[in-house]
């Protein structure tokens, strides 16, 4: 199985379009999710061979022929009951300490100065599937530049989900493939690059928010 995305992967097919179903891929798989499953594949057809397009795809086979209950109940176990695979960016470069909240703030900014109206659906600004529907609806340029920066935080879920043997692997696997550069060839480079690495910090955060304390529930994005 090849997770490993390689420079110029995703040169064929339109980003933005990758990235639009990746959001979709990554939002919780209700009967919304199952609705998009021809729409999704429609607009990947139009780049045959491109991988990025070949992972996502592979991922819609997979969802398609489980059942929605099993795969709602994975979502729920790998993104919702853990920290190892959460898609909250900030986690991975700040952890649960005072520079998250910065961090956070960075995004809330970039939506702002996009001149965008970006519906965070009750989630915190730096949740992917949100960066991602952005990336797919600013300007290439800045949408760009927002899943570049978080390039890290990204690798490193892509090799938390393969340890887990989870078909969301391919989504964050077709992610890397748009981005600028390889793929890490391991852990330990990606986390090299996420300084500094997720830590807990709950001392003096008054005031906090009190969603970052535990990771919330993704399962309400995209409704």
């Amino acid at each position: 199985m090849k997770l490993l995305p390689q420079r110029g992967a995703a040169t064929r097919a339109d980003v933005r379009v990758i990235h639009q179903v990746a959001a979709w891929c990554l939002g919780y798989p209700d009967a919304e999710l199952f609705g998009r499953l021809d729409l999704m594949r429609a607009a990947l057809a139009e780049s045959p061979g491109d991988d990025a397009v070949r992972l996502l795809q592979r991922f819609l086979d997979a969802a398609s022929t489980t059942d929605p209950t099993g795969l709602a109940q994975h979502y729920t176990d790998v993104f919702d009951l853990s920290r190892k695979q959460t898609l909250y960016l900030s986690y991975w470069s700040a952890g649960d300490t005072r520079r998250r909240g910065a961090v956070l703030g960075e995004f809330k900014r970039l939506y702002r100065d996009s001149g965008l109206l970006v519906n965070l659906h009750g989630e915190l600004p730096d949740y992917l599937p949100i960066v991602l529907e952005f990336a797919a609806l600013a300007d290439p340029a800045r949408g760009g530049k927002a899943l570049a920066d978080s390039r890290s935080a990204i690798e490193l879920i892509r090799f938390a989900l393969v340890d887990v043997g989870s078909p969301y692997a391919d989504v964050l696997a077709a992610v890397c493939a748009t981005l600028p550069g390889d793929s890490p060839p391991d852990r330990a480079s990606a986390l090299a690059t996420a300084s500094p690495s997720p830590s807990v910090e709950t001392v003096g955060l008054e005031p906090y928010d009190s969603r970052l304390l535990p990771i919330l529930t993704g399962r309400e994005a995209f409704r």
